[in-house]
């Protein structure tokens, strides 16, 4: 019998969620580090550039690598050993209030976009709870944590259909992405579910952007099952879309396809498609017993050697007309590309 104390889980999802809003996972910026290298195109390799840049400078300040910082998805797998000890709150319960306290952390406060009667008057909540939690009992003495961001653009190319059993999944993708458009801010990951039944292929589908970024690996080992086949078929295929970078064209608009699938009905086909986008953030963790977890703080190494500029120094125009910053000056900046007014 394990006992884990609540204010180990409470804790752990705080640091976790504050953790991802400025720390991409290695994997993801290694692929799009690998993207950049192969990319041909100027403006889409200027854009993956600018998601680098981005990524390594809100590493090394602990600030949002995106404003839409998210709605807070938790996915818990609690072994039927485990014994909450000092409780006086639900696992709910304890799960929004680690939300709550990573949202409102002065350090590093996350935008609150969680809004209460979404019919009706649309109210935010403040803190961003609660977050949609996904549960599963499994034999065991430990609890295994999954917290990801999920930003609204990404979320709002989500897509579902009822296939009949002879239709292809790889026609039905190559037809829909493309009207995703670039609002899902692309190159990121598809997540695909497959089988069950409608609402258990889009959990899968979520579900699936949790696993690692691995398809040179695949590709590298070969396919082992009709899934694997998918991946590398849809990976190919989706790529040579040619929507790209911010969809400004190019070879990356994936830098993975994961899918997940599940036995279904025999009249049915259930699919379901929910991307990821350049601000990929989640993170997987194990309670033992003691104590939170804690999470390794990554190495500025582990980021490819690019650096986005904007090219004003090669126009004769100050940084300021460039960046947002409190010197700009519109007199300097009236003839700078990038100029904007700035509302403080």
């Amino acid at each position: 019998m394990t006992k884990i104390k609540q204010n180990d889980l409470i804790q752990s999802i705080a640091d976790a969620f504050q953790f991802i809003s400025y720390y991409h996972p290695k994997d993801f910026i290694q692929a799009m580090g690998r993207a950049y290298e192969l990319e041909q195109g100027a403006a889409a390799k200027d854009a993956i550039a600018q998601i680098l840049t981005n990524s390594r400078m809100c590493a090394e300040g602990h600030r949002p690598m995106c404003q839409d910082t998210g709605i807070a998805v938790v996915f818990l797998k609690i072994g039927m050993n485990v014994q909450w000890d000092d409780a006086n709150m639900s696992v709910s319960d304890m799960v929004n209030e680690g939300v709550r306290r990573a949202y409102l952390n002065p350090d590093n406060t996350l935008r609150a976009s969680v809004l209460a009667d979404p019919a009706g008057k649309r109210r935010n909540t403040g803190d961003n709870t609660p977050a949609v939690i996904h549960y599963e009992i499994v034999p065991g003495d430990g609890v295994e944590v999954i917290c990801a961001a999920k930003g609204g653009g990404s979320e709002n190319k989500a897509k579902m259909v009822m296939l009949n059993p002879s239709d292809s999944i790889v026609d039905w993708v190559l037809k829909t992405v493309p009207t995703m458009g670039a609002g899902w801010c692309p190159p990121g990951i598809l997540g695909i579910g497959i089988g069950g039944t409608p609402e258990k292929a889009m959990l899968l589908a979520k579900e699936s952007l949790m696993g690692p970024v691995d398809i040179q690996e695949l590709i590298a080992s070969g396919p082992k099952n009709r899934v694997d086949e998918l991946r590398l078929e849809l990976y190919e295929k989706v790529n040579k879309l040619g929507i790209g970078a911010q969809g400004l064209g190019g070879l990356a608009t994936v830098l993975d396809v994961k899918i997940m699938d599940y036995p279904t009905h025999a009249a049915s086909l259930p699919v379901a498609m929910i991307p990821n986008c350049a601000a990929t953030r989640h993170i997987h963790f194990h309670l033992h017993g003691d104590g939170p977890a804690v999470f390794e703080k990554p190495s500025l190494s582990d980021w490819p050697a690019v650096t986005w500029s904007t090219g004003c120094e090669n126009n004769g125009l100050p940084n300021a007309c460039c960046f947002i910053t409190s010197s700009y000056d519109p007199k300097l900046c009236s003839n700078s590309p990038y100029s904007f007014s700035l509302t403080w």
